[in-house]
């Protein structure tokens, strides 16, 4: 919450496209002169101190496709562009505290299934926090985090930070989130899906430190670099 105080460090990153769940919305931002303004901006959710907020920087453009649905909170079917290339995004900040048994990665699930149309594009990525871990699969789980990951499979689209560094869901070495912001405390939330296509322009995937991030948030930014 409260980008407007945040933006400076995570904008040194030189971001891109930035995706930020409990963001606030765009009317509350004012920021400091030197600080690098967005070109284009995306919001959607129902606190105005803690939705989703999609921002582009550059070259690079950002829109809303027709295809969104507001029921499943909360994830963007988003366009970016720059010069000839095109990419679809779906950026997702997974909770919905109405829906009682698809709270977390419920709503990851439900989107996938009813973006799939989406999917099959040439360029996808999926990013956010996911609010999930291969660790919380339960059988009886209508959805779980397992589910998710082989059902974006089908469609050749995996997480780059499991390609990149070539561990196993579940048993991840670098934790995006810290409970309380307790270092004791860790977990992996936060990916970045990427299709066939982009994952062959895959460059880096990288975690921010704890002791960077701690007095900002309770989570640890997740940048990954393509070379298109």
């Amino acid at each position: 919450m409260a980008f407007r105080k945040k933006a400076a460090p995570i904008l040194a990153c030189r971001p891109d496209v930035l995706i930020v769940p409990e963001c606030e919305h765009p009317d509350k931002m004012i920021f400091a002169d030197e600080t690098m303004k967005p070109k284009h901006a995306l919001w959607f959710g129902d606190n105005q101190h803690k939705g989703l907020g999609v921002f582009s920087y550059g070259n690079y453009k950002i829109k809303m496709l027709d295809d969104h649905n507001a029921a499943i909170k909360t994830i963007l079917p988003i366009e970016i562009s720059t010069g000839n290339f095109r990419a679809t995004l779906l950026a997702i900040w997974a909770f919905n505290a109405d829906d009682k048994d698809y709270v977390y990665v419920g709503q990851v699930w439900k989107g996938i299934n009813y973006y799939e149309r989406l999917l099959k594009r040439k360029n996808v990525l999926l990013a956010g926090d996911f609010n999930s871990n291969a660790i919380w699969d339960k059988p009886n789980k209508k959805a779980t985090h397992s589910m998710v990951v082989e059902r974006l499979k089908k469609f050749g689209i995996q997480s780059t930070y499991h390609l990149h560094t070539k561990e196993k869901e579940g048993k991840e070495s670098a934790p995006t989130f810290f409970l309380y912001r307790h270092k004791d405390k860790p977990y992996h939330l936060d990916y970045c899906f990427a299709s066939q296509n982009l994952i062959r322009r895959l460059d880096s995937v990288e975690i921010g430190s704890f002791e960077q991030w701690r007095s900002l948030s309770d989570h640890k930014p997740v940048i990954t670099t393509f070379d298109i």
